[in-house]
């Protein structure tokens, strides 16, 4: 389980296997430890930090002053430290600009840990090899259970209803999850697209405010903590009903391109969104998620560039409310 040579795969298969298991390694794990590391993640986070506990292992977006996200991340509490996962072609970038923060609290620290992986688990099955009875413990998306080499996370399941988890290893396992489960990457990635849950890349980087990926909607948003950074603009944004644009999941039966984070989606010759995470599937079709004006997701709308490739709407595992909310037009 600790070999992070994952098969090689541009594309998913198709349809997604309902039992798997892919080491995420587009992923890197940061430890925040000493006597600030509450406070300090308060100050920055959108979560609430008295909420993450053994038992709750909640995601957090980290905002602008302005609420635009640059980091989307779950939080796990090991002992007295807070470990976070964030996009590897992203790390650096985010670790930066925490620690001007972190300047501010002294004695703690926060370092990558190489030696933590994170597993992608697909069906309940394979969980329950991991788990045992304990399984059952995992009732919501969220909930995790500590185990004697990790954590384990359930997390959102597809829209077509397959289970799924994250194993945050901490140690060398010898609990066996069998290769002929494993899958690629690339699997895991579109199984997030089933489930709504948002990552963000360079391209979109404080693009969006976090409830337009509908991060509220996978318990990443907590609005009744204490400041942070972004959070009058988040908050505005929920309490005042203003959004006005949120994360659908859109299929393409055939299209030659991939869409590709941060380009637009067209009505027409108007652009009413853009692309926030994309996959391709073996039978040549295509699923996505983007961010789109709610006025305009259920007409005919097509990437930039491929006018042809027509968008069909696929479900949510979740409700969005703020959609009937909305008023028809923001201009």
């Amino acid at each position: 389980m600790t070999d992070t040579d994952s098969p090689v795969s541009a594309v998913a298969d198709y349809p997604l296997p309902d039992s798997g298991w892919a080491v995420l390694d587009d992923r890197v794990v940061v430890r925040v430890s000493g006597p600030g590391t509450d406070k300090f993640l308060q100050g920055q986070f959108s979560q609430n930090l008295d909420e993450v506990t053994p038992g709750r292992s909640p995601r957090a977006a980290a905002a602008t002053p302005k609420g635009r996200a640059y980091c989307l991340t779950r939080m796990v509490r090991d002992r007295d430290d807070i470990l976070m996962d964030f996009p590897s072609d992203l790390a650096d970038d985010i670790i930066s600009h925490l620690r001007k923060y972190l300047m501010l609290f002294r004695g703690t620290t926060m370092e990558v840990v190489q030696e933590i992986s994170i597993i992608g688990i697909l069906g309940n099955q394979l969980a329950e090899s991991l788990a045992g009875d304990a399984l059952e413990s995992l009732k919501e998306p969220g909930d995790s259970i500590a185990l004697r080499n990790g954590l384990l996370v359930k997390t959102q399941p597809t829209a077509e209803g397959t289970a799924r988890f994250e194993f945050w290893q901490t140690e060398e396992s010898d609990a066996v999850l069998s290769d002929s489960d494993r899958m690629p990457a690339t699997d895991w990635q579109a199984s997030e697209i089933a489930a709504g849950v948002a990552s963000l890349t360079a391209a979109t980087q404080e693009s969006f405010v976090p409830q337009m990926l509908n991060w509220q909607h996978v318990d990443g948003v907590h609005f009744k903590k204490g400041c942070y950074t972004g959070q009058e603009v988040i908050a505005r944004m929920h309490f005042l009903g203003q959004l006005k644009k949120s994360l659908f999941r859109f299929r393409i039966e055939q299209a030659e391109d991939l869409p590709v984070p941060g380009s637009a989606l067209f009505a027409g010759e108007r652009s009413v969104g853009d692309v926030v995470n994309s996959v391709k599937y073996h039978d040549g079709s295509i699923e996505l998620l983007a961010v789109v004006r709610h006025d305009a997701a259920e007409k005919a709308l097509h990437p930039d560039g491929l006018p042809g490739a027509v968008l069909t709407l696929m479900p949510l595992p979740y409700p969005v409310p703020e959609r009937e909310k909305s008023a028809q037009s923001d201009t």
